[in-house]
């Protein structure tokens, strides 16, 4: 069998049902989670979401399959062409994504957004609107602010998701 990976576009937040459909039609997909923190109603939760939304992966032998049933399953909209034949995606692009699965989940790489020393603004919380200097991560979630009160520099440790740029 000569299957090669391609890319399927799925509806809006459709991207399990589209699976779905689509390993009920014979294909192998492969859809790359990660976990996401988000932040609703003054509480944070870490829920799955997709690494891609709106895609996923599909495995086609394009001389034994029929793929063109692609592009009418529930919950996708289109498989990804150029011009009229479907893009490939090279092998060791899904490898690689399957290679950094712990759990499940793609485990992305942690780096800081801002550099140390350079200016932020405060989003929400107790300091909300108020500047200060990024000073670095102090966990894998929380970063250190340098922030000017009564006169001099208090380190506080925020959130990471409570800072942008200023």
């Amino acid at each position: 069998m000569t299957s090669r990976w391609y890319v399927v576009q799925t509806q809006p937040h459709a991207e399990g049902k589209a699976m779905g459909h689509l390993i009920r039609q014979g294909f192998a997909t492969y859809l790359p989670r990660y976990l996401k923190r988000r932040r609703h109603a003054r509480k944070v939760e870490t829920v799955a979401a997709p690494l891609f939304p709106r895609y996923l992966f599909v495995s086609v032998d394009m001389e034994m399959q029929r793929w063109r049933s692609i592009h009418s399953t529930t919950g996708g909209s289109r498989l990804v062409c150029n011009g009229d034949e479907p893009a490939q995606v090279p092998p060791a692009v899904v490898a690689e994504l399957q290679g950094r699965e712990t759990g499940g989940f793609v485990q992305l790489e942690r780096r800081p957004r801002f550099a140390p020393g350079e200016q932020i603004r405060i989003v929400d919380g107790v300091f909300a609107d108020s500047l200060g200097l990024f000073e670095g991560m102090a966990d894998r979630e929380r970063v250190a602010i340098l922030l000017e009160l009564l006169g001099r520099k208090v380190r506080i440790l925020l959130d990471e998701g409570a800072i942008t740029a200023a």
